[in-house]
């Protein structure tokens, strides 16, 4: 037979499109091309083709090849189709039987010596294939980060032969497996190093509870950093949907994915000379950037007036969607960013105001200036701030007695407010929406009224009203309350002082 079909995917994004590869022996000069708009590394898979079948003492066909990779309007790049188009030539010259080939599909790169290496981005691979119910050939390396997927079949390869060797039934190999979803806890510091900062301490299993962004102000040295490594250990394991999501993501990205990471909620802190292109993903071939790679986990952005402010400005959009649309002159691709906020700042540029050593030397003006550099609109978009003052000396020492919660503690109470926040609306209270929030955040009139004079007080807009609702529902889950009491809402409010009329300090 001289025509014969084997499957592969590409990558769009965190999309892994079918591609059928059609592989044709005719008479003729003898000649070898790939059509189906393949890029550079595509077009020289011929050469990696060619040389592997050699090297394994295949017979190479003499003939006309014509490969082409289905559908033809669909970009083509990387290594990721050499295996299948190897595996079409031995079919079409019928050293391996072409039927066999339907059930499969194939994802490898390969060497001159008919070794298979690994490709990026095999995890959305998987997650397609898995429904099409075929089974998924893939380089060793790749074998335990495609095998996350449930149901899936993997058969883990290193060499052509193998494959070949299987196809025929000389040596059939055995399926990859992995145990079952298990959530790995990584040796992420514990809230119980942080000495002091109860303020602190307890906006941070608020935001937990409620996956609602946190804007930390104080001098340098207060522990805002530290604080905000802590969170993800306080948030909700990971359910199996979730940890797929974000594992897909980092699996297109430009470090990969680490299969030892599976399960952990991702950490990402951008330095402030990140561009907008670094956080919101971009390039010819778009990749992800920050705010996707922290997909289902934190985005920690420390010393934030510091950011151009055309860069924080892009993060408004992703924070009410959940999601980025980077748009090209050929193709549009759409990443998740569904991520937890977790911001950090001095009160003004030197650091020190109200400072009781009388240390700040900043004018108003300098001040007003700093704070100036958040947009009004952004400052909305954060829950919660709080003041993150210097710690007493006296809680540093190593013998101070203080009463502290580790992080399983604190992230127990906060899986049970969870837990009453999905059972009453399906979503944290941060994505509730304007209909759902007057639902579930009634108030009593006397509430009312301390509210109204708190937003007449503060300057605030419709937006921070809503959210000064959201934030005092998770206090009362945090409490087991079904509903809002007045102690609930004083301290949401107090979440909001530090944005009183905005640009003032």
């Amino acid at each position: 037979m001289s025509l014969a079909i084997a499957y592969s995917r590409a990558q769009t994004g965190i999309d892994a499109p079918l591609v059928t590869v059609e592989v044709h022996l005719s008479n003729g000069l003898p000649a070898f091309s790939i059509v189906g708009l393949p890029e550079t590394a595509v077009k020289e898979s011929r050469e990696r083709v060619r040389g592997a079948l050699l090297n394994c003492h295949f017979e190479f066909p003499t003939r006309r090849i014509t490969v082409n990779l289905a559908p033809a309007d669909l970009p083509k790049e990387g290594g990721r189709f050499d295996l299948a188009i190897a595996l079409g030539i031995l079919a079409a010259s019928d050293q391996i039987l072409p039927a066999v080939l339907a059930t499969y599909e194939f994802v490898s790169e390969l060497a001159l010596s008919g070794e298979v290496r690994g490709v990026r981005a095999v995890l959305p691979t998987a997650l397609q294939t898995v429904k099409t119910g075929r089974t998924l050939v893939v380089a060793k390396e790749n074998a335990s980060e495609a095998a996350l997927v449930s149901k899936i079949k993997v058969l883990a390869i290193s060499h052509l032969l193998e494959i070949c060797q299987h196809l025929r039934g000389e040596l059939p190999l055995s399926p990859f497996t992995v145990s079952a979803f298990e959530t790995i806890q990584g040796e992420s510091a514990d809230i119980a190093d942080v000495r002091g900062q109860y303020q602190g301490k307890r906006a941070l299993e608020v935001a937990a509870a409620g996956s609602h962004n946190l804007l930390m102000i104080g001098p340098p040295g207060s522990g805002k950093t530290m604080l905000a490594s802590r969170l993800p250990k306080l948030l909700p394991k990971m359910t199996e949907v979730e940890a797929l999501e974000s594992a897909a993501v980092q699996s297109v990205g430009s470090q990969g994915f680490d299969s030892s990471h599976w399960g952990q909620r991702p950490f990402r802190a951008p330095h402030h000379t990140a561009s907008a292109v670094a956080l919101v993903g971009g390039g010819g071939q778009p990749r992800p950037g920050e705010i996707s790679l922290a997909h289902h986990g934190v985005l920690f952005l420390d010393e934030l007036p510091e950011f151009e402010r055309r860069v924080l400005e892009v993060l408004r959009e992703p924070l009410e969607s959940g999601c980025i649309v980077i748009s090209r002159a050929a193709q549009q691709t759409e990443f998740p960013a569904r991520f937890q906020l977790i911001a950090a700042m001095n009160p003004c540029p030197c650091g020190y105001l109200g400072d009781n050593k009388g240390r700040c030397r900043c004018t108003l003006e300098q001040v007003q200036r700093y704070r100036a550099r958040i947009s009004g609109p952004l400052l909305d978009r954060i829950d919660i701030h709080i003041e993150i003052p210097p710690v007493p000396l006296n809680l540093l020492r190593a013998h101070c007695e203080e009463v502290v919660e580790t992080s399983y503690q604190i992230q127990a109470r906060v899986e049970a407010a969870r837990a009453r926040q999905l059972s009453r609306s399906g979503q944290p209270n941060n994505g509730l929406n304007t209909q759902e929030v007057e639902r579930v955040c009634r108030l009593s009139d006397k509430d009312h009224h301390l509210l109204d004079q708190a937003l007449a007080q503060l300057g605030l807009s419709a937006r921070a009203y809503h959210r000064i609702l959201k934030v005092a529902r998770t206090v009362a889950d945090l409490e087991a309350s079904e509903t809002i009491r007045t102690p609930h809402l004083s301290e949401a409010i107090s979440y909001r002082r530090l944005d009183r009329l905005y640009g003032h300090p």
